[in-house]
């Protein structure tokens, strides 16, 4: 990252200041959703008993560091086998579309996401941990869906 990336970075956190928020539900569950820039709807989930038949809720809003750490965590819990990919995409970082090209076409020497649209779609993770990742995971891609009352027959059939 260049010394103008990071000024710009910096900027974005104090001018528009984002919680990390993930949640924790049934550590039985083999779903995880992913609101990408929807945090509305992440707090819609957090506070439903649909969270009873989630694994981890949680946003995402970068092409890079953000998915690194979305891939890390749901490689360390062998029981995610399903993750639904909902909310709207950031406009420009397109960190969903990016996520779908990685499970779709992996990374390439660089750690680039393969087909990947994003502006800066590189990757620190392993060749292991992208393979796993694909192969773990079954992406379900509902990108635009924010209405919480459409997710439900999608979380509860996957259970």
């Amino acid at each position: 990252m260049n010394l103008v990336e990071e000024i710009a970075g910096g900027l974005c956190k104090v001018l528009f200041p984002i919680e990390d928020r993930v949640y924790f539900g049934n550590s039985n569950s083999v779903v995880a959703v992913c609101t990408l820039s929807s945090v509305k709807l992440l707090g819609e989930l957090a506070n439903s008993n649909l969270m009873s038949k989630i694994n981890i809720a949680g946003r995402l809003l970068s092409e890079n560091k953000g998915i690194e750490t979305l891939v890390r965590h749901v490689v360390s819990n062998e029981k995610i086998n399903t993750m639904i990919l909902c909310g709207y995409d950031a406009i420009g970082h397109r960190p969903g579309h990016s996520l779908l090209c990685l499970h779709q076409n992996g990374i390439d020497n660089d750690g680039r996401i393969i087909g990947s649209h994003s502006p800066d779609p590189i990757l620190s993770l392993t060749n292991n941990e992208v393979t796993r990742f694909q192969n773990q995971i079954r992406i379900i891609n509902k990108i635009g869906e924010t209405n919480i009352s459409d997710l439900k027959s999608e979380i509860i059939n996957e259970t």
